[in-house]
């Protein structure tokens, strides 16, 4: 079992890198001190611009892609791979474990984004093949609406559903898959609140289908 402790500590660490805090600390600017507070892509974009907001998404997106795609197989010194240890399950924890450290980054005093664009790193490395419908909803649901945040949490929730279609049916996956829509849809939470208030952003150049009253 040592492999698969060393190896979800690793995958822990590693998103607990968040790209927005690095490129910040370069810039000079913390921006859970802006805009919404989030340390991810879409408050990236609004406070810092497209090429800042470009460069976090990237980071984000490719730790994902590590710690599913690369980490589960790989060899570490001193640590043998262990053969009662499944590899589709431990493919799945260290995607899990990934996902935590970029919500709740112990480098950053536990505070980090909403788990999003290292989710789609994640199925980067592991489910390239469920991708496509998730970008499907997600884009529908921001011409519809403007909403970024409720695009991202139906997106994934389209996940589960995508991997019962597309198959195969994969226990692992299918049980990481419902856990994180969940998990997402929990770190939205606030967008929740901010959309029942009223208050919540709307991406303007995004939002393509809104009505001639709510043009600017």
């Amino acid at each position: 079992m040592l492999e698969l402790a060393v190896k979800l500590l690793v995958a822990y660490l590693v998103g607990s890198l968040m790209g927005a805090l690095l490129l910040g600390a370069v810039k000079g600017v913390d921006i859970r001190a802006l805009g919404s507070g989030n340390a991810g892509g879409t408050n990236a974009l609004r406070t810092q611009g497209k090429w800042f907001a470009l460069g976090v998404v990237l980071i984000d997106v490719a730790k994902g892609w590590f710690a599913a795609g690369v980490l589960p197989g790989l060899s570490i010194a001193g640590i043998a791979l262990d053969p009662a240890v499944d590899r589709a399950w431990l493919t799945v924890a260290c995607a899990a474990a990934v996902t935590l450290g970029h919500v709740y980054p112990v480098w950053y005093e536990f505070r980090g984004g909403k788990g999003a664009a290292t989710l789609i790193g994640v199925l980067l490395g592991i489910a390239p093949r469920v991708l496509l419908p998730m970008l499907v909803v997600w884009l529908c649901v921001v011409m519809l609406t403007g909403y970024v945040g409720l695009a991202t949490m139906l997106a994934a929730l389209t996940l589960p559903v995508a991997v019962l279609v597309r198959g195969p049916h994969e226990a692992p996956l299918l049980t990481f898959s419902v856990g994180m829509a969940l998990f997402v849809v929990y770190t939205h939470r606030s967008n929740i609140a901010r959309m029942r208030a009223g208050t919540e952003n709307r991406a303007q150049r995004l939002w393509l289908l809104r009505g001639r009253s709510a043009a600017p």
